[in-house]
């Protein structure tokens, strides 16, 4: 291996190249987009789908490039993939757990296994690469995880629970993982997309529907709200962040997401000021 490919004693900031990404789910939407921001300014890149023919297309100087199938349902698979990576690049400096599944329905209608696909990729599968990466940025004391959950991470919508409890779930073993691996020099940041054209919505799986669901759900359908936001904006957002000396636990990524969530915690403050006196 040339010593010019492993990754430096810490991380490289500024944009200056020569760092190393591990992408899951990067055969489209903000997986390829991200991938793509890392190749162009000169950086190194795992790009892992469990389609490798999506990713058939990317055009990048040999060597820069590493393409791996991944799924992230599957323990195996996924400590495959990370000891393919770091064989081949010495480390890895970012990674990103974009893998991610939809479902869809009122609690009534959806089924115990809807929820444990819902678990099984977007908490489980993340938490397995996060599990597999760690012994590597312990032993080069630094790296970057960075999770990517949603706007559904942070509030509860009708329609989406079991996709919104998995994106919770993730967000509380983030936080506490950020405070156990703070002093190995390794970073842990949560990206809380608002809606992007990601091609995700047509992707997801939908429950029976019960009728007495119709309603909400036309009621729902009347406030799509803004046109989906362009990937490759959030890709650069993304540069930003792992450029940062500190870089932040939580960011949103999207226009209108700070002030929507700002009224969502307003409320539930109110909530419990007014509930006070029942104590």
């Amino acid at each position: 291996m040339d010593p010019a490919s492993r990754n430096p004693a810490r991380p490289e900031k500024d944009g200056d190249a020569g760092r190393t990404w591990f992408v899951t789910g990067a055969s489209r939407g903000l997986g390829r987009a991200f991938a793509e921001a890392a190749l162009r300014r000169g950086d190194r890149v795992v790009a892992t789908a469990r389609d490798l023919s999506a990713l058939s297309d990317l055009d990048v100087p040999d060597g820069q490039l590493l393409t791996l199938p991944l799924d992230v349902t599957d323990d195996r698979s996924v400590r495959t993939a990370v000891a393919a990576a770091v064989d081949r690049f010495g480390g890895l400096d970012i990674v990103v757990n974009n893998a991610g599944h939809g479902t869809m329905g009122a609690v009534e209608e959806l089924t115990e296994s809807a929820y444990r696909a819902a678990m099984d990729v977007n908490l489980f599968g993340a938490l397995s690469v996060t599990q597999a990466v760690l012994p590597t940025l312990r032993r080069q004391q630094h790296g970057h995880i960075i999770q990517i959950t949603s706007m559904g991470g942070l509030v509860a919508l009708p329609m989406a629970s079991a996709y919104v409890a998995s994106k919770w779930a993730l967000e509380a073993v983030s936080e506490s993982l950020a405070q156990e691996v703070a002093g190995f020099g390794i970073h842990v940041t949560i990206i809380e997309p608002t809606a992007f054209a990601t091609g995700w919505a047509g992707a997801t799986d939908s429950a029976e529907r019960l009728p007495a669901y119709d309603p909400l759900r036309e009621k729902a359908a009347g406030h799509a709200g803004p046109p989906p936001e362009d990937p490759a904006a959030a890709a650069q957002a993304l540069l930003r962040v792992v450029d940062a000396a500190e870089p932040p636990l939580r960011v949103i990524f999207g226009t209108g997401g700070v002030d929507f969530i700002r009224e969502v915690y307003q409320r539930r403050i109110s909530d419990w000021q007014n509930a006070a006196p029942l104590w």
